[in-house]
This record gives C-alpha cells, sequence and structure tokens, in this order.
C-alpha cells in the first residue's frame, strides 16, 4: 500500500515538486471518501480545504432560481477540486457534490498557508501550478460557452 506522499507524488498538480515539498504538503492533507450525491462544499461556506481527486468525479454546480442546481463543470481522476483556499475571504463560490463514489486527498487549507507563508519558494510553485489549473478552467468554460451560444455570438473578427 502506498504512502501518501507517494500517492500526492504521483497526482498531476504536483508532478515535479521536491520531496520535500511533497512531504510538507502532505503534513496537511488526509485521504477522506464521499459517497455518490454526498455534497463535498457549499457555496458561501468557508474554504477550509482543497482536494486533489484520486478516483471518482465530482460534479461542481451553480444553483439557478426555478431550475435547481446546474453542473457547470466535472472534475475527475488526477484533478484539483478547489482554489478558494488560496484568496481571501476563503469561500466557496460553487457547490460541489459527488457523482460517484471519489476517493480524494483532503488538504487543510489553513495548515498550507501557514506553510507557504513561512517559505515563499513553496507558495510560489504552488501558486504557478494553480494558476495554471485556474487557466485551464476559464479555457474549458470559454469552449464550453462557445458550444452552447456560439450560434448567437456574431461572426466578425
Amino acid at each position: 500500500m502506498k504512502k501518501l506522499e507517494e500517492l500526492l507524488a504521483d497526482q498531476p498538480i504536483f508532478k515535479g515538486l521536491d520531496a520535500e515539498y511533497i512531504q510538507v504538503i502532505a503534513d496537511c492533507a488526509s485521504n477522506v471518501v464521499f459517497q455518490e450525491g454526498e455534497q463535498i462544499f457549499k457555496e458561501g461556506d468557508p474554504a477550509d480545504y482543497f482536494y486533489v481527486v484520486r478516483r471518482g468525479k465530482v460534479a461542481l454546480e451553480i444553483f439557478v432560481q426555478r431550475r435547481g442546481p446546474v453542473n457547470i463543470l466535472s472534475v475527475e481522476d488526477g484533478d484539483v477540486l478547489g482554489w478558494s483556499w488560496l484568496f481571501p475571504p476563503y469561500k466557496w463560490h460553487f457547490d460541489a457534490r459527488a457523482m460517484e463514489l471519489t476517493r480524494a486527498a483532503a488538504f487543510d487549507a489553513k495548515c498550507l498557508r501557514g506553510k507557504i507563508e513561512g517559505d515563499p519558494r513553496l507558495g510560489y510553485d504552488l501558486m504557478k501550478r494553480f494558476a495554471q489549473v485556474m487557466l485551464d478552467r476559464m479555457n474549458a468554460s470559454r469552449l464550453q460557452l462557445l458550444d452552447m451560444y456560439g450560434k448567437n455570438f456574431p461572426q466578425s473578427r
């Protein structure tokens, strides 16, 4: 059975990170399991954790009046779930719900923020990695919007 440090080193967000930093991050991590349909976090709640999905699928949702929850993105094996822990006021901007049995690594945000405050090099490295995740998600959202509404956008350019 693999140790948590080994599991984390295998995740895309942490690939190539120094072994000493993997250990620092692992000190703030634990394994969690979410059952199908279980709410992981809710919009407006404190973003006390972020997650790396090891196995499973999670829906990021927004609540729309008269429609209920609307899935805006799904995260799966190897994906990061949450970056609200990085930015004050540390509140979730979406809801997250397990779409199937999901195993993840949960990271205590307060613990990790304390570690990166004490080590700016680690903080910079993690910020670059999370910035890439945010950029990828923004591009995916743009493509999804073009797919949904593209026929309504003017074709000039």
